[in-house]
């Protein structure tokens, strides 16, 4: 059945199935329908996310197994209730011993049972980038060893680390040069940094933790779907949700087998970014996106236009970077493409020059392909048999890439694009093995440059730099919104609404609070300068525009009582998104001094009370607007055409940042002792689930109608009808409303705005 609405639980050995089972009345009560799991395969030991699957053929006995399941399902389908999983198909976990089928290959190679599971180049050996020096130095330091585990001979890195030896090499292999046994292996280990340039097996983004599966093989397709098939045919989930579809190489293909087998009436959702305007078509077969999009759209409606351009200067006048986005994401495309997938680009240029015509030298073919990848609007393209909505995407990069072309070379860029339609010279197989290439290295270049190096280098606005947002864009006007929402009613009417993810930079109150600035651009000015006198005797050389973000950060996420604990999740964020800015430290060299004085500064601003003081005041200030903001985020997410998630422990204000800070445990006796006399936010969420589960019909197939709003004020209103009933819905997306605003709905029925909103910006009715 589909989901009414979703419960996202992190399931992890702190966090098990019998643990969901003790809150399976809870959720039952604030309205949910469906559990939404995060990955229950066998992952990692240790694992916190699940997502580094070694097993996917069993439930994960770290969460209680399949027994443990099994008895959580009995109780939600007890209460009328559902699950659905996450399932992870583009990647499995390959660090230390613990996955079977890549210690197979490692052990047999090229005849392995599971060769075929993984993307390798089988032209050489598997590279292992473990070590922390070069071979040789490993091999006079000492630091590799032959031990013997489980009856058979182990090469033993750093005293932890294990590797298979051949079978051919399991007698006494300790007797001989080692040196010359690992020369017989079908893997070669090497140096960490050795990864970016000579890695031969496709990785997820830049982790070596992560191998990529080759989940388009049928056999592959099986072999590792045949558990979720199992327990979709026996009842017992009912859906998925598809994680990082556009890893895949062919990833429409996918959803179309996955649909077939699983049957209409399964739910599935696949978590694909969008890019600005780009549309998800009924070419896919399923139900829509996991939600990242409508957290978007959400986001940008609850901005203030306003905002952009003086929080734009004030940005570039203390940072000194670009006012604008496009020039720092092309810049970390650039940087990315050279630093951390030059292996991966290396390997596409050579399909490309395997099937280039006489006169397309390979180095035109790179300069091409670069430049295409600094410009690519979206994550990727779907051919080698391009459906339709590629062509746009392919002309809006024509467009893009001209002006950076070397002059002569357009016919090259031409000549690549007309591959990624499925036209142009070569045999059709080769061309497709390079269209594969491109695919699979313009997507990782498109997350890793924007989300996770772009976004932390580009301080404008935090609150709208997140997954899948549009961060050059401050704000959506409701008349766009209400297109979306009626193209959502009409092509997406079961796709999830989420507004936090276990992804996302900042909860959705964090984003709630900073969005208010957007609407006060020259009072936050005032603030920050008092902030900065503040600090300048406590920075110690700390950047401008660090110390920029870190306002924003500790103003977002600022709780109500700040202490040591507080300073120390301040500090875990700061050096994440110092490293992945790679602007003063990186993951590969981490600037430890600069880290420290970043954390110090923090601290001391947490412990200063003249600082505590005006953070304090100014948090009273804007209190009603984040607020305000927060319980529309609410409302929106549970009326709009689809199914709105609940991301865990959200019912209660959400001040998280980035992981792991967004997956700290949650305490549910406060939230279940707190439905007894709600907060608002709760209050309005019960309700609003209420209705949904009353009038199900009403809300995943009525319409849905924009209603006009007389004057300029800032509201959304709407009514969705169906079967006779109607509801109608506006929020006020500014502090105040004019007294003369009326809303007049689709059905002809008129409301005074002013009396609306005297005691909520959010009003509704059912009749």
């Amino acid at each position: 059945m589909t989901p009414r609405a979703t419960y996202r639980l992190q399931f992890h050995a702190g966090f098990t199935f019998a643990d969901a089972e003790a809150i399976v009345p809870y959720l039952d009560r604030l309205g949910i329908s469906h559990i939404y799991a995060s990955p229950i395969t066998t992952a990692a030991p240790g694992s916190t996310h699940g997502y580094d699957v070694v097993d996917p053929t069993r439930i994960n006995p770290e969460l209680g197994g399949e027994p443990a399941f099994r008895h959580l399902v009995e109780m939600l389908r007890a209460r009328d209730m559902g699950i659905v999983i996450d399932i992870v198909p583009n990647h499995m976990g390959v660090a230390g011993d613990s996955n079977a089928w890549w210690n197979d290959v490692l052990r047999h190679g090229r005849n392995s049972r599971y060769a075929d599971v993984f993307d390798i180049d089988w032209s050489r050996p598997i590279l292992l980038p473990v070590l922390g020096t070069s071979l040789t130095e490993a091999l006079d330091y000492g630091v590799l060893t032959i031990e013997r585990h489980e009856d058979r001979w182990w090469l033993v890195a750093y005293g932890d680390q294990r590797f298979p030896l051949r079978d051919t090499d399991q007698d006494a292999p300790d007797r001989e040069p080692l040196a010359a046994l690992l020369d017989r292996q079908h893997y070669r280990l090497a140096l960490w940094r050795t990864a970016n340039d000579e890695l031969n097996w496709r990785r997820f983004f830049a982790i070596n933790e992560l191998a990529g599966v080759r989940i388009e093989e049928p056999e592959v397709f099986d072999r590792t779907h045949a558990l979720y098939f199992r327990l979709h045919d026996e009842g017992l989930i009912d859906g998925v949700r598809v994680d990082h579809v556009d890893g895949l190489t062919d990833p429409l293909g996918y959803c179309r087998r996955l649909r077939e087998r699983l049957g209409g009436d399964a739910w599935i959702v696949i978590e694909k970014i969008l890019g600005p305007d780009e549309p998800l078509t009924d070419e896919w077969a399923v139900d829509g996106t996991s939600g990242y999009d409508f957290m978007e759209e959400v986001a940008a409606l609850l901005h203030d236009p306003a905002g952009a351009e003086p929080l734009s200067d004030l940005w570039q006048e203390i940072s000194g970077r670009p006012a604008e986005l496009a020039p720092e994401e092309l810049l970390a495309r650039q940087q990315l493409l050279a630093w951390q997938f030059t292996g991966q680009l290396e390997g596409c240029v050579d399909a490309f020059a395997a099937i280039a015509p006489d006169g397309i030298t390979r180095a035109m073919l790179r300069r091409a392909v670069e430049r295409l990848l600094w410009v690519f609007p979206v994550y990727r393209t779907y051919g080698p048999d391009a459906p339709p909505s590629d062509a746009p995407i392919r002309a809006q990069v024509r467009a893009r890439v001209a002006p950076r072309l070397p002059p002569g070379e357009a016919h090259v860029a031409d000549l690549i694009l007309n591959w990624l339609a499925g036209d142009g010279p070569g045999e059709e197989e080769t061309r497709a093995e390079a269209v594969r290439r491109f695919q699979q290295l313009s997507a990782p270049i498109a997350a890793k440059s924007l989300e996770d190096t772009a976004f932390y280098r580009y301080g404008r606005l935090l609150s709208r730099n997140d997954v899948g947002f549009d961060a050059a864009r401050m704000s959506l006007t409701p008349a766009d919104f209400h297109q979306r929402m009626q193209d959502r009613a009409t092509h997406w009417p079961r796709a999830m609404l989420t507004t936090a993810t276990h992804d996302h930079k900042r909860g959705e109150d964090t984003r709630a609070r900073l969005t208010v600035l957007s609407a006060m651009p020259a009072r936050w000015r005032t603030i920050v300068a008092e902030w900065e006198a503040i600090a300048d005797p406590l920075s110690d050389g700390v950047d401008r525009g660090d110390r920029y973000m870190l306002f924003q950060s500790l103003l977002g996420a600022w709780p109500d009582a700040a202490d040591d604990s507080f300073a120390e999740r301040i500090a875990a964020w700061q050096t994440k998104a110092l490293r992945e800015a790679k602007l003063r430290s990186s993951w590969e060299a981490p600037d430890e001094a600069y880290e420290a004085r970043c954390n110090a500064l923090a601290a001391a601003l947490i412990a200063d009370e003249g600082f505590r003081a005006s953070m304090t005041a100014f948090l009273a200030e804007i209190a009603p607007a984040a607020e305000h903001n927060s319980l529309v985020q609410v409302a929106l997410r549970c009326t709009m055409p689809g199914v709105p998630d609940l991301y865990q422990g959200n019912e209660f204000a959400d001040l998280s940042l980035v992981d792991p800070d967004n997956r700290r445990p949650i305490d549910y006796q406060a939230r279940r002792a707190a439905l007894a006399a709600p907060p608002p936010k709760l209050r309005l969420l019960t309700t609003l689930l209420d209705l949904r589960r009353r009038h199900p019909a009403l809300f995943t197939a009525g319409s849905y109608e924009p209603a006009h709003v007389s004057g300029d004020a800032r509201l959304l209103a709407f009514e969705r009808r169906h079967d006779g009933k109607t509801f109608r819905c506006a929020v006020r997306l500014e502090e105040a409303t004019p007294a003369d605003t009326s809303i007049r709905f689709a059905s002809g029925t008129t409301r005074d705005a002013s009396a609306l909103f005297a005691d909520s910006p959010v009003w509704f009715e059912l009749a």
